[in-house]
């Protein structure tokens, strides 16, 4: 066995009468401890916040999306829209008309966002968290119907089972020339059948209402305009290599968002804000580590007579560092193993009985969501030797430079 460490591992057992020493490093191992497990806990809670809010995004929003990077929509032809669809990767491209509208229902107003999508999509696993309930389908072209949020449906007072109150759609139309005193030509009108709400997120809830692209289409007078597409990709190829694809055959004019980036400030706020209270808790740990720096001080003053016989048998006073370093070593890893372990085990029970619950009963989940992430663990180790070289480095330096003659 190492010399400096078996000699470190014995100075960390000991068990004497006068063990104020003793007590002082347990003391700093469960500093240790509770600081380490609390920065896995936290960690772990603002992981699980940023996958629910990947996960919410993920049930309205496409896998991938292609916006024009100049103005809000673009001109499209069924032949480039083919070129599209046949290329490697990808599954499914929904065509989607989205813009602001006067929604009107049973003389309840509000201005929302009308987003008008093809036919398939729903079939890119749209609502799959949250909550929905009515009708699934867009209905036909003679009788559309809409999907709404449930914000909007709540503002509005909509009564989906109420047939015979349709939800009213106005839209701007483009300024002439020629002047008019008649109202109804400053704006165009159509009808829509609220069929089903939608809950997921409040930013989506309190605003969107789905509709068939051709109902938009023809409201809004586009044409063969389109203000983006949306991308499911294929079963066996990955939203990465698939977005590359898409950027070198559509060039420089056009956008290809992942989910992250349709989101990018939200997610970086989270991702920030998980920085800082790593941070801040590597502070407090750092400085509760103060204990390691007193212990070890207090540990090479008492064992001044076991140094200088140590450098009168030869020892070096780098052996002397180590031995303390060590010794610190011992304490900081003791109590860092024990608070990720126990950290572990509470995410863990998080997980898998909701221990803590969000205590709102309209939530997505009920309990605060956990998600152990091992690179966090990584990070969380490297923090501890950090910190125990630090703490540990200045009573190692005072006790190499006791006086052989003096103590002996």
């Amino acid at each position: 066995m190492n010399l400096s460490f078996f000699i470190a591992a014995r100075y960390f057992r000991s068990k004497k009468k006068r063990n104020f020493i003793t007590i002082l490093s347990r003391i700093s191992m469960i500093g240790v401890a509770v600081g380490t497990m609390a920065l896995v806990i936290v960690m772990s809670v603002f992981n699980g916040l940023e996958d629910l809010i990947r996960g919410i995004f993920a049930s309205f929003d496409a896998e991938l999306k292609i916006e024009a990077v100049v103005g809000k929509s673009f001109m499209t032809n069924e032949e480039w829209l083919d070129s599209i669809r046949n290329l490697e990767g990808v599954a499914i491209l929904t065509e989607v008309i989205e813009d602001n509208a006067l929604l009107d229902y049973d003389g309840n107003q509000m201005i929302g966002r009308i987003k008008g999508v093809s036919d398939n999509f729903l079939d890119q696993d749209r609502f799959s968290r949250g909550y929905f309930w009515g009708d699934t389908t867009l209905g036909t072209q003679l009788n559309p119907a809409a999907i709404l949020g449930r914000g909007v449906g709540f503002f509005l007072s909509v009564n989906l089972d109420n047939v015979n109150v349709p939800l009213k759609i106005y839209y701007p139309k483009a300024p002439r020339s020629a002047a008019t005193i008649d109202p109804s030509q400053f704006y165009e009108t159509a009808t829509l059948d609220p069929v089903a709400y939608f809950a997921i997120d409040r930013q989506f809830d309190d605003e969107y209402v789905i509709a068939p692209l051709s109902f938009v289409r023809d409201l809004l007078k586009y044409g063969d305009k389109r203000t983006s597409l949306e991308v499911k990709v294929a079963e066996g190829y990955t939203i990465t290599e698939v977005q590359k694809k898409l950027k070198e055959y559509l060039g420089d004019d056009f956008l290809v968002k992942n989910a992250d980036e349709q989101h990018a400030g939200l997610i970086r706020t989270v991702q920030m804000e998980k920085l800082f209270v790593f941070l801040t808790l590597t502070f407090i740990l750092a400085i509760a580590s103060f204990n390691i720096f007193f212990s070890l001080s207090m540990l090479a003053i008492e064992k001044k007579k076991d140094i200088a016989v140590l450098k009168a048998m030869g020892a070096p006073e780098k052996l002397i560092r180590r031995i303390f370093l060590k010794q610190g070593a011992l304490i900081a890893f003791s109590g860092a193993v024990i608070g990720l372990v126990l950290g572990y085990l509470v995410c863990f029970l998080q997980q898998t009985f909701g221990l803590v619950s969000l205590g709102i009963s309209s939530a997505v989940v009920d309990a605060y969501p956990v998600k152990v992430i091992w690179s966090d663990f990584f990070w969380i180790s490297i923090a501890m030797i950090g910190i125990t070289l630090l703490a540990s480095y200045r009573p190692a330096w005072i006790a190499s430079q006791v006086d052989t003659v003096k103590e002996v």
